[in-house]
């Protein structure tokens, strides 16, 4: 696979060259229609590709990747089994807990896992609002229960319940059997194709999608640990980069200078939309509530979701959103600009040139076009914050494989995991500084664009403490 990256653990070998035409008989005659059969296509999808500006992306993106993602996938994440016993029982305590306030709540006990049973309770005896009667009872997903959870404590119960089970049955009790026992480590598959907005996901266990902000989720990451003596993990992770991007492709002169003056975005909006002196205290909820009006924004939500999101009333939310656009004038020219060449192309496009077709955008149907609209917005940012982290890896592993000491010592470092916007690696202590400079290289300069890329660093016994 090549030299990408240098790594501290022994892969395994691919097989010879020569073992593989050693019995030819053996081989399915398939393998050669399959490959006769890309050979005929490559001259046409090369003419494809050329036509669609998109040549460049597979052959300084997409293909280096591929040996990148190898490479990861056979060094793997090491996992400390016995600290995920510990992890179990701490999971089942948080089971048991908040399976014991929910039943103190209702007044009784009843089936957790059964949506008709929590449906019954919620709705029934204890009369909450919001529930919606199907053939086979009341829905009591998360598009339900999140709403009612800030009001009715056994709402909030129920999801915290529901997430630590779900957790502890696709992680706790699953992770043990997917280690390697020759290489004590977790080999996930990273899949190029994974997402439509151009996104890496991961298989086999699914590592992208630990959350990081609850207990649960980094208990979990307590057992991802670096392996060997003297050794630790690296964080790498791009600071509010689809903003970052946002402001590049907006021009909004206010967005910019925030990022350039190097502010919080989110407390530099709260200050703009609410009118809160540079010199004077900021109230956190205001930046919360700016937060959620900038990702609001950037993923295309009316003023429903960001009611929703934000926890305030859709008149304030409408309130908000009008004096967001005010402050920042470009964003909405950017947007609906985006949005007319979007229904006219039928696809938008990263930074790039990776295309997302949205044949939805010409639909009669309100909800199909809305949906689609609100991809056209989030499709180009989130898909150029995938093209850029996938081009600072190609950096970071060139980066790392040619970083030589004064001794004559190489960098001995693995990249072991992508998670959106971070990066993940496993160092000898000593070298930490030393990956960092190459790391920071790397992503800062992966692109140019209107606004510095930020990129913020931490390090840690394990993956938990990287956070």
């Amino acid at each position: 696979m090549g030299g990408a990256v240098v790594t501290l653990v022994e892969r395994p070998k691919a097989p010879a060259a020569m073992d593989l035409f050693a019995a030819p008989a053996a081989l399915d005659p398939a393998f050669a229609a399959n490959a006769d059969a890309v050979l005929r296509a490559t001259p046409v999808l090369e003419k494809l590709l050329e036509d669609a500006g998109q040549s460049s992306l597979l052959r300084d993106v997409e293909l280096p990747l591929a040996r990148i993602l190898a490479q990861m996938e056979s060094c793997g994440f090491a996992l400390d089994v016995k600290e995920l016993d510990r992890i179990r029982a701490e999971l089942d305590g948080m089971i048991a807990k908040a399976s014991a306030d929910i039943f103190e709540a209702a007044g009784e006990e009843f089936n957790l896992n059964s949506p008709k049973a929590v449906g019954a309770i919620l709705f029934e005896k204890m009369s909450l609002p919001g529930g919606i009667k199907k053939k086979t009872g009341y829905a009591t997903g998360f598009e339900v229960l999140g709403p009612l959870s800030a009001e009715h404590p056994i709402a909030a119960k129920i999801l915290e319940y529901r997430e630590v089970a779900k957790l502890k049955s696709t992680y706790v009790d699953a992770l043990p059997t997917l280690v390697d026992p020759k290489t004590g480590r977790v080999h996930t598959t990273l899949h190029q194709l994974g997402a439509a907005t151009g996104r890496l996901s991961s298989t086999n266990p699914n590592l992208q999608n630990i959350p990081v902000r609850t207990a649960a989720g980094k208990a979990i990451r307590r057992a991802f640990v670096p392996q060997g003596s003297g050794t630790a993990l690296v964080a790498a992770d791009y600071s509010q980069i689809e903003l970052r991007l946002f402001a590049h492709f907006s021009q909004d002169e206010n967005l910019l200078a925030a990022f350039a003056e190097g502010h919080d975005a989110h407390a530099y909006t709260a200050r703009r939309v609410f009118g809160v002196p540079d010199d004077a205290p900021l109230d956190p909820e205001l930046r919360r509530r700016a937060k959620a009006i900038n990702f609001g924004v950037l993923y295309g939500m009316g003023s429903f979701g960001l009611a929703q999101s934000a926890g305030i009333t859709r008149a304030e939310a409408r309130e908000f959103i009008a004096q967001y656009f005010a402050r920042f004038p470009r964003i909405k020219d950017y947007i609906e600009a985006g949005l007319a060449k979007a229904r006219t192309d039928g696809f938008v496009t990263t930074i790039l040139g990776r295309r997302r077709y949205l044949p939805d955008l010409r639909s009669s149907n309100h909800a199909l076009r809305a949906a689609a609209e609100r991809m056209a917005i989030n499709a180009p940012l989130q898909g150029s914050a995938a093209d850029l982290i996938k081009l600072a890896m190609v950096r970071v592993a060139r980066g790392i494989e040619a970083a030589v000491d004064h001794e004559g010592r190489p960098l001995q470092a693995n990249m072991l995991l992508q998670v959106h916007d971070e990066l993940i690696f496993e160092v000898p202590t000593k070298d930490i500084s030393r990956l960092r400079a190459v790391v920071e290289d790397a992503m800062e300069n992966a692109m140019t664009l209107r606004v510095p890329l930020g990129v913020h660093f931490s390090s840690g016994p394990t993956w938990a403490d990287l956070e």
